[in-house]
């Protein structure tokens, strides 16, 4: 007799995985090192945000506006620090741009010449630290202070108003629902940045100029044209930024942008862009741009002042850096060498 076999039932591979897959790719995306931090910021603010501060998402003009200032500042930022350099003259040339802008009565040509502005400030930032092998921290930090009083001297140390203050004020009402042409700006500059530096070669050359800059130049990546480039979007986004913040405010203040380096920096920082270069997202930018945003919106709502909401972006900095998955591993390899070698030490008295 032919013995019957039981048929045997393969376990169904998608109903186990459903979850238990979903759950692995969530902690493998948390886990990145370009987006995982910025989404868990972006879900605990925005938590907090509605629990204690829920104007903030009926607020849509405040709320986006500030996402967006942020968030410009922190693209142009996040290509230059992608290859190993930083500008910290983001801010300035920000408020100086808007103040060329509003020197000129022709709104065109006022804009033209804010743009300009911007990049012949990369230009000059760029050449301190190719031509001069300057140090970039250095010779942007001396670029924030020289800009920063050349914005005071142009202005007499005075907001300087629009002459056309019709177009500024046209300027600043919303066009596609709530979303107004600084946010729509924002959304284009979003774009062409994650467009070049993911598909675009020169972009792509960026993080192998910031991951092995020797080993860029032995593969024929002209290194000083890339770096020459990365500044040049800094200044010409942070220039952009403040010829929007000028349109929207129909004048140009020479302390604009004083509270937008930090937030900037962390924005960049948070969303994954190493410090170091070669590893970044200008996507986790964004996401790092909209939850500071929110947050600096909420403690403005909560009455809290400019100083204590640098005081809370300075410790979510902080914790960024602490959490950083090479800081984590470093700490975790110095703590297995001491327990190794007290270990040893222990076994042999």
């Amino acid at each position: 007799m032919t013995a019957l076999k039981s048929p045997i039932k393969k376990p169904n591979v998608a109903s186990q995985g459903g979850l238990a897959g979903f759950g692995r790719q969530f902690r493998t995306v948390m886990a990145r090192r370009t987006e995982g931090r910025a989404l868990a910021l972006l879900l605990v603010v925005g938590i907090i945000a509605a629990i204690f501060e829920p104007l903030v998402f009926t607020s849509y003009s405040a709320t986006l506006g500030r996402i967006a200032l942020i968030g410009l500042v922190a693209l142009g930022l996040a290509a230059v620090i992608l290859m190993g350099e930083l500008d910290l003259s983001v801010a300035s040339t920000l408020a100086v741009a808007g103040v060329v802008m509003a020197s000129i009565d022709s709104l065109p040509l006022g804009i033209a010449a804010a743009l300009l502005v911007g990049l012949v400030i990369g230009v000059v930032n760029a050449f301190f630290v190719m031509g001069f092998g300057i140090n970039s921290f250095i010779a942007t930090l001396g670029m924030l202070f020289f800009l920063r009083g050349s914005a005071f001297v142009l202005s007499g140390e005075e907001p300087v108003r629009l002459t056309n203050r019709d177009a500024g004020i046209a300027f600043g009402k919303p066009l596609i629902g709530p979303l107004t042409p600084r946010m729509l700006l924002f959304i284009l500059a979003f774009i062409i940045l994650q467009v070049f530096v993911t598909r675009v070669r020169i972009g792509r050359e960026f993080y192998a100029v910031g991951g092995n800059r020797e080993a860029a130049l032995d593969a024929g990546i002209p290194v000083t044209r890339r770096i020459f480039t990365g500044f040049m979007i800094s200044g010409f986004v942070a220039a952009l930024a403040g010829v929007i913040n000028t349109l929207e405010r129909t004048a140009a203040d020479p302390t604009a942008g004083s509270t937008v380096l930090l937030a900037s920096f962390a924005a960049a920082i948070i969303g994954g862009v190493l410090l170091t270069g070669g590893r970044g997202s200008i996507f986790g930018t964004l996401l790092g741009a909209t939850s500071l945003g929110i947050l600096q919106v909420a403690l403005t709502l909560s009455g809290v002042q400019v100083d204590v909401q640098n005081i809370v972006i300075g410790l979510v900095l902080l914790i960024a850096v602490i959490t950083d998955p090479n800081s984590l591993r470093a700490v975790a390899g110095s703590a297995r060498s001491f327990l190794q070698r007290r270990s040893r030490s222990q076994a042999g008295g």
